[in-house]
């Protein structure tokens, strides 16, 4: 179109240097540049209107780079209190900000942080242990951290036994429908996904069933995780112990199910369950059978921000739900 100043691909050259962890500046960025420079007016661009905008978004951009150069990196090992042996699959994040990672089965992990993100704390976090709590400020940078996790004790309740009634159900999502699915492809560690599952009163979980729509991968293992919920969005963890699913791809066909009776699991209303990716499997895809009618609630990494989705992956419990 004659008369038109328009450089684009000069333009995409520009964005695509900015760090990915600041996307969404980036394409503010990359509007607000296209906007200043693609206008038409008897053939010849305004340049003299366009410049002061322009220079305040190349210098955004030299910022941007600044931040990306800064970040600070993260690495050390989580390792036991007591016997000092490595602690694997530790949760380890900044609460509610979508930055995090897990340790492999050796305890390791490594995580780059943002300078926008010095004055909070890294989260450390692994069922069975005392979570533990670490300024990012006083983290030497480029240092190799060493974090003991204590692990906790557990006391035994008084058993009060009173006559109550219980009904066997199936709650969550049973469809097996492959056609609509979702679920890990990205292999981002602590990434998890799940159901919330409804109860007035008290249930024992018996079982738990999950419908595949398809598995590339060559070796799977997947956390799962079982939230009581307080208040709106808040998930607290109420396993004691870990509870892990692993197996050859090859085996993982229509349907998984997990035998947890021998767990005594008793849950006090709603509560979460929950998937979690914490080992790096390499290439591949885990997808579940979806449907309409239920939401899926999912986190992109530890520590980070529940979200929702509105649609219901295929995860069910059998349980004795108290009348």
């Amino acid at each position: 179109m004659p008369g038109v100043c328009c450089p684009q691909d000069n333009i995409r050259r520009i964005t695509d240097r900015i760090p990915y962890s600041c996307c969404a500046v980036r394409d503010f960025f990359c509007k607000n540049l296209l906007r200043g420079l693609c206008f038409v007016k008897d053939g010849t661009a305004r340049i003299h209107k366009i410049m002061p905008r322009l220079i305040r978004l190349l210098l955004l951009v030299f910022i941007l780079n600044v931040h990306a150069v800064l970040a600070q990196n993260i690495s050390g090992t989580v390792i036991n209190a007591e016997d000092k042996q490595p602690v694997d699959f530790v949760n380890i994040g900044i609460a509610g900000k979508n930055v995090g990672t897990v340790t492999d089965v050796n305890g390791c992990f490594h995580l780059s942080v943002d300078p926008c993100f010095s004055c909070d704390s890294l989260l450390f976090s692994r069922i069975g242990y005392n979570s533990c709590s670490i300024k990012i400020a006083d983290i030497m940078i480029d240092s190799m951290m060493v974090v003991p996790l204590k692990e906790k004790t557990y006391e035994l309740s008084e058993l009060k036994i009173t006559p109550r009634k219980f009904k066997t159900r199936t709650l969550g999502v049973t469809t097996k429908f492959k056609k609509m699915n979702a679920g890990f492809e990205h292999n981002l560690l602590g990434y998890e996904c799940g159901i919330l599952m409804k109860v007035k009163k008290s249930a024992l979980i018996k079982k738990v069933n999950i419908h595949i729509a398809t598995c590339t991968y060559d070796t799977i293992l997947y956390r799962l995780n079982i939230y009581k919920v307080q208040g709106k969005s808040t998930f607290v963890n109420m396993l004691k112990e870990p509870v892990y699913i692993t197996m050859p791809g090859s085996a993982v066909k229509d349907e998984i199910q997990l035998d947890l009776q021998s767990k005594n699991i008793v849950v006090d209303g709603n509560f979460l369950i929950t998937l979690e990716h914490v080992k790096d499997l390499g290439e591949g895809l885990l997808y579940f059978c979806a449907g309409f009618g239920e939401k899926t609630y999912f986190r992109k990494t530890s520590q980070g921000k529940w979200e929702t989705v509105p649609i219901g992956i295929s995860i069910s419990v059998l349980a004795d739900v108290e009348k």
